[in-house]
Protein backbone atom coordinates (compact mmCIF):
# COMPACT_ATOMS: atom_id res chain seq x y z
CA UNK A 1 0.00 0.00 0.00
CA UNK A 2 1.09 3.53 -0.67
CA UNK A 3 0.95 5.84 2.28
CA UNK A 4 -0.20 9.09 -0.05
CA UNK A 5 -3.66 6.77 -1.24
CA UNK A 6 -4.75 7.35 2.58
CA UNK A 7 -7.09 9.77 3.77
CA UNK A 8 -5.82 13.37 5.63
CA UNK A 9 -7.66 11.81 8.61
CA UNK A 10 -6.07 8.19 8.34
CA UNK A 11 -2.45 9.62 7.98
CA UNK A 12 -2.76 12.25 10.86
CA UNK A 13 -3.78 9.29 13.23
CA UNK A 14 -0.83 7.33 11.93
CA UNK A 15 1.46 10.70 12.18
CA UNK A 16 0.40 11.16 15.70
CA UNK A 17 1.73 8.63 17.96
CA UNK A 18 4.58 8.70 15.82
CA UNK A 19 5.28 12.45 16.59
CA UNK A 20 4.35 12.62 20.38
CA UNK A 21 6.92 9.39 20.61
CA UNK A 22 9.90 11.60 19.30
CA UNK A 23 8.62 14.63 21.46
CA UNK A 24 8.74 12.27 24.57
CA UNK A 25 11.78 10.99 23.95
CA UNK A 26 13.46 13.98 22.62
CA UNK A 27 12.46 15.60 25.98
CA UNK A 28 13.94 12.67 27.81
CA UNK A 29 17.61 12.63 25.88
CA UNK A 30 16.77 9.11 24.47
CA UNK A 31 18.35 8.75 21.29
CA UNK A 32 17.57 5.28 20.45
CA UNK A 33 13.78 5.44 21.92
CA UNK A 34 13.55 8.55 19.43
CA UNK A 35 14.68 6.58 16.74
CA UNK A 36 13.45 3.67 17.08
CA UNK A 37 10.46 4.39 14.03
CA UNK A 38 12.96 5.50 11.35
CA UNK A 39 13.58 4.07 8.28
CA UNK A 40 17.13 2.08 7.42
CA UNK A 41 17.82 4.86 5.21
CA UNK A 42 17.54 7.66 8.05
CA UNK A 43 19.37 4.96 10.99
CA UNK A 44 21.99 4.72 8.77
CA UNK A 45 22.52 8.87 8.14
CA UNK A 46 21.97 9.47 11.70
CA UNK A 47 24.92 9.87 13.18
CA UNK A 48 24.53 9.05 17.20
CA UNK A 49 26.74 11.10 18.82
CA UNK A 50 25.97 14.17 16.78
CA UNK A 51 22.04 13.09 17.76
CA UNK A 52 23.57 12.46 21.56
CA UNK A 53 25.30 15.96 21.57
CA UNK A 54 22.03 17.46 19.86
CA UNK A 55 19.88 16.34 22.96
CA UNK A 56 22.45 17.16 25.75
CA UNK A 57 22.83 21.08 24.41
CA UNK A 58 19.69 21.96 22.45
CA UNK A 59 17.11 23.64 25.20
CA UNK A 60 14.47 22.89 22.17
CA UNK A 61 14.86 19.26 21.84
CA UNK A 62 14.71 18.62 25.68
CA UNK A 63 11.92 21.13 26.43
CA UNK A 64 9.15 20.24 23.42
CA UNK A 65 5.27 20.64 24.10
CA UNK A 66 3.27 17.89 23.68
CA UNK A 67 0.73 19.87 22.65
CA UNK A 68 0.59 20.17 18.94
CA UNK A 69 -1.38 21.60 16.04
CA UNK A 70 -1.33 19.64 12.52
CA UNK A 71 -1.09 22.29 10.02
CA UNK A 72 -1.39 20.25 7.12
CA UNK A 73 0.08 17.06 4.83
CA UNK A 74 2.03 16.98 1.30
CA UNK A 75 2.06 13.71 0.03
CA UNK A 76 5.04 13.40 -2.60
CA UNK A 77 6.22 10.30 -4.86
CA UNK A 78 5.41 7.15 -1.76
CA UNK A 79 6.12 9.36 1.03
CA UNK A 80 3.69 11.67 3.07
CA UNK A 81 5.37 14.81 4.55
CA UNK A 82 3.27 16.26 7.98
CA UNK A 83 3.29 19.74 9.15
CA UNK A 84 2.94 20.22 12.39
CA UNK A 85 2.74 23.98 14.62
CA UNK A 86 4.77 22.83 17.56
CA UNK A 87 6.24 25.06 20.57
CA UNK A 88 8.20 24.57 23.81
CA UNK A 89 7.53 24.63 27.21
CA UNK A 90 10.60 26.58 28.30
CA UNK A 91 11.34 28.93 24.69
CA UNK A 92 8.35 31.18 23.63
CA UNK A 93 7.44 31.13 20.00
CA UNK A 94 6.66 28.35 17.63
CA UNK A 95 8.17 26.05 15.21
CA UNK A 96 7.40 24.20 12.25
CA UNK A 97 7.22 20.33 12.94
CA UNK A 98 8.06 17.86 9.59
CA UNK A 99 7.62 14.22 10.02
CA UNK A 100 8.14 12.12 6.70
CA UNK A 101 6.37 8.65 6.60
CA UNK A 102 6.32 6.19 4.18
CA UNK A 103 6.45 1.80 4.13
CA UNK A 104 9.33 -0.12 4.33
CA UNK A 105 9.04 -3.95 3.79
CA UNK A 106 5.08 -3.36 4.61
CA UNK A 107 5.70 -1.37 7.80
CA UNK A 108 5.25 2.53 8.96
CA UNK A 109 8.73 4.23 8.94
CA UNK A 110 9.89 7.73 9.68
CA UNK A 111 11.74 8.86 6.71
CA UNK A 112 12.73 12.32 7.81
CA UNK A 113 11.91 14.69 10.69
CA UNK A 114 12.90 17.59 12.03
CA UNK A 115 11.65 21.22 13.53
CA UNK A 116 12.77 24.57 11.97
Amino acid sequence: MNIIEKSDAEILALAKPLWRDMVRYSNEGKYGEFSRNFASSLARAMDQVAAGHQFANSELARSLSEEIDPLGIIRRGEHVTVLYRQRSTKKPGEWLGRLVLGYEDGKLRIFGASIF
